[in-house]
């Protein structure tokens, strides 16, 4: 596989994997995010890749126009989106009607609102070389009805809905949209209480044991590579057989 991926919310965790795996696959790599990627980057160029750093708040459609003009810029095409940065582990959690306004909002900002901003940002790229593949980061929690933190929740529903709509409309430039939704990747360093849920998730799965990056690397790179190219719309659930669609 060649070309150049995106991949926000690329400095830590989930998005650090995808970094890593796309240059070992080949791709040329983007590193956003609001923190410093720059590690992630120097880490694929240590091993022989090609990455960069752009700090990017995916909220803000001025960030994201400049984001997808720093990668062109540098690499000279767009191919493929990991629409991955997200409000997550900054949510409060408790019941829906306990949720503060502001926090929702900014929920939807990020979740939502960034994806959009950021599908917009790269679409001319796409639509002018006539191809491309968007990938966007859902939840298992949609499919569950996981209680606790409505907001979260609802907002990775919309996503599965947007890349629907986006499947039908990009289709005829030649660009894939498709959504992949994982289930708890526990991370006690930011969220303390994931040690606990963790058992609880894992006990629910068919797989019996915990979810960690690196499972997710395959439906990835499946969907980034020519092997997808006829797949788009789809959600694919990576979840251990914890819920079934």
């Amino acid at each position: 596989m060649t070309g150049t991926a995106i991949v926000t919310g690329g400095a830590r965790g989930l998005g650090r994997a995808y970094c890593l795996a796309l240059s070992d696959a080949g791709f040329r790599v983007v590193v956003s995010d609001l923190l410093d990627g720059q590690s992630v980057a120097y880490e694929i160029a240590q091993a022989g890749g090609e990455a960069i750093y752009v700090t990017a708040d995916i909220s803000s459609a001025e960030d994201n126009v400049a984001l997808a003009s720093a990668a062109a810029d540098a690499f000279g095409s767009i191919d493929v989106l990991i629409n991955n940065a997200a409000y997550f582990s900054e949510t409060t959690r408790g019941p829906f009607f306990e949720v503060p306004e502001m926090e929702w909002d900014r929920t939807f900002e990020v979740n939502v609102r960034g994806v959009w901003l950021s599908c917009s940002a790269v679409y001319p790229y796409m639509r002018e070389q006539g191809s491309g593949k968007i990938i966007n980061i859902a939840s298992n929690t949609c499919f569950k009805g996981t209680v606790g933190f409505p907001h979260y929740v609802a907002s990775k529903s919309a996503v599965i809905g947007l890349t629907r709509c986006l499947a039908q409309e990009l289709g005829p430039d030649g660009i894939t949209v498709n959504t992949v939704s994982p289930d708890l990747i526990p991370d006690p360093s930011l969220r303390p209480a994931d040690s606990t849920s963790d058992e609880f998730v894992v006990a629910g799965r068919a797989l019996k044991r915990t979810q960690v990056p690196e499972d997710m690397i395959g439906t990835i790179l499946y969907l980034a590579s020519s092997g997808a190219d006829f797949v788009t719309g789809q959600n694919i659930l990576v979840n251990g057989g914890a819920h079934y669609h």
